[in-house]
C-alpha cells in the first residue's frame, strides 16, 4: 500500500455505486470511530497540508442509470471516487460536494418556453438567439405570475437578453434540460455510495462536509458552482452574483482536487471559473489544482448530442494553464508537485 493510503473499509460495496439505498448512519458512525482509532487518524484541524476535494453534482439525477440526466459511466466514476476518498481519508482535509438544485419553472426547463402552437420545447433542444428573435420560441405566458409577478414583457425581454449574453460570452446555447435535480426529490440527493463515503470521512476526520448549493435562480443556468451563466438582467441590474466566499475558501487550500459530473458542463464550467479567478490573482496557483480525469464523464445522449470533444478540449486547456490531470488510482504522494 502506498504511503498515506488506508485500506478500503469493509462496508463499501463497489457493486452498489449505481444504486439508491439508505445509508446506515448509525452503523457507519460506530465504524468511523473504530476506523479512526485503528489507523490513528488525526482530526483534519491538525493537517499541516490542507487539501480540499470538490465533488461536483454527484447526485442521483446524474449518476444513477434511469434517472433524468444520467451521465453514461457515472457509476464507474463514483466507484473510483469512493475508493479514492476511503484510501485518502487521513489526508483529505475537507470534502466540498456541490448540489445542483432546481424547481420546475426555470429558464432551461420545458415549461418556461412555448412555440406559436403552445408546445413546450423537447428536452435537449438547443435554442439560439435568432430563434428567440424571430419568435420561434417565447416565454410561456402561464408562468409569468409565478416567476415575475405577472410581468410577461419583462420575462420576454430577459429571455432575449439571456440568449444574447450566452452568445456573446462564448457559452453553450440555451439548452432545454429534462426536469432534473428537483428540490425535494430523490434525484436531488447525492448518489448513495458517495453520500456514505462523505459521511464516513466527516466522522473519521471530524471535518464537516462543506455542501455548496447552486442552480435555484429561475432566470439563469448555474453550471458552475462559482458563478451563474448570466449575472445581470436587461436593465443591467444584478440577478445573481459570484460565489466569492467559496472561491476564497478554495484558493486558501494548499491543494484542490476536483471530480464529479458532468465533465462537459458543471465540471468544466466550474474549473473554467476557478481558472479565471486564479489568473486574476496569481496564475501560478493553477499548479495546486488537480483534476481526477477518471472520476468524471461528459454528457452523451446517443443519437442526439455528444459533448466528449468539447470536454476533452476544456481539460487540455486547463492542463496548458498549469492545472494537473491525474488519476484517482495514483497515490496522491506520487502526484507531481504535491508535498505532504
Amino acid at each position: 500500500m502506498a504511503k498515506y493510503e488506508l485500506p478500503i473499509p469493509p462496508h463499501f460495496n463497489e457493486n452498489k455505486t449505481g444504486e439508491v439505498f439508505r445509508v446506515d448512519y448509525d452503523s457507519r458512525s460506530k465504524e468511523a470511530l473504530e476506523w479512526q482509532k485503528k489507523h490513528g487518524v488525526k482530526p483534519a484541524a491538525n493537517d499541516k497540508t490542507k487539501i480540499c476535494l470538490m465533488v461536483i453534482d454527484a447526485q442521483n439525477t446524474f449518476c444513477i442509470p434511469g434517472f433524468e440526466l444520467y451521465v453514461i459511466g457515472a457509476e464507474e466514476d463514483n466507484k473510483r471516487l469512493c475508493k479514492f476518498i476511503y484510501k485518502n481519508l487521513q489526508i483529505l482535509t475537507q470534502i466540498a460536494p456541490t448540489l445542483d438544485t432546481h424547481t420546475a419553472m426555470q429558464i432551461f426547463h420545458p415549461i418556461f418556453l412555448v412555440d406559436d402552437a403552445g408546445n413546450n420545447p423537447a428536452p435537449m433542444t438547443q435554442i439560439s438567439l435568432s430563434e428567440i428573435e424571430n419568435g420561434k420560441w417565447k416565454v410561456n405566458p402561464a408562468i409569468a405570475n409565478s416567476v415575475a409577478g405577472g410581468n410577461y414583457l419583462a420575462l420576454q425581454n430577459h429571455l432575449k437578453h439571456y440568449a444574447k449574453k450566452l452568445s456573446d460570452g462564448g457559452k453553450y446555447l440555451l439548452t432545454i434540460w429534462p426536469y432534473h435535480a428537483m428540490l425535494g426529490g430523490i434525484g436531488h440527493s447525492l448518489a448513495s455510495s458517495v453520500e456514505e463515503a462523505l459521511f464516513f470521512h466527516n466522522l473519521v476526520r471530524s471535518s464537516q462536509t462543506g455542501f455548496e448549493i447552486k442552480g435555484g435562480n429561475p432566470l439563469t443556468e448555474n453550471y458552475s458552482v462559482l458563478r451563474p451563466e448570466v449575472l445581470e438582467g436587461p436593465d443591467g441590474r444584478p440577478i445573481a452574483q459570484k460565489n466569492t466566499k467559496f472561491i476564497k475558501k478554495l484558493l486558501d487550500f494548499d491543494y484542490v482536487i476536483i471530480a464529479g459530473q458532468a465533465k462537459s458542463h458543471c465540471v468544466a464550467w466550474t474549473i473554467d471559473d476557478l481558472l479565471n479567478e486564479i489568473n486574476a490573482s496569481d496564475p501560478k496557483l493553477a499548479k495546486k489544482v488537480y483534476l481526477l480525469e477518471d472520476c468524471t464523464s461528459p454528457v452523451v445522449v446517443p443519437g442526439i448530442v455528444d459533448f466528449t470533444e468539447m470536454a476533452n478540449k476544456a481539460f487540455d486547456r486547463f492542463a496548458n494553464a498549469g492545472m494537473n490531470i491525474v488519476k484517482s488510482t495514483t497515490p496522491i504522494s506520487d502526484w507531481q508537485g504535491v508535498t505532504l
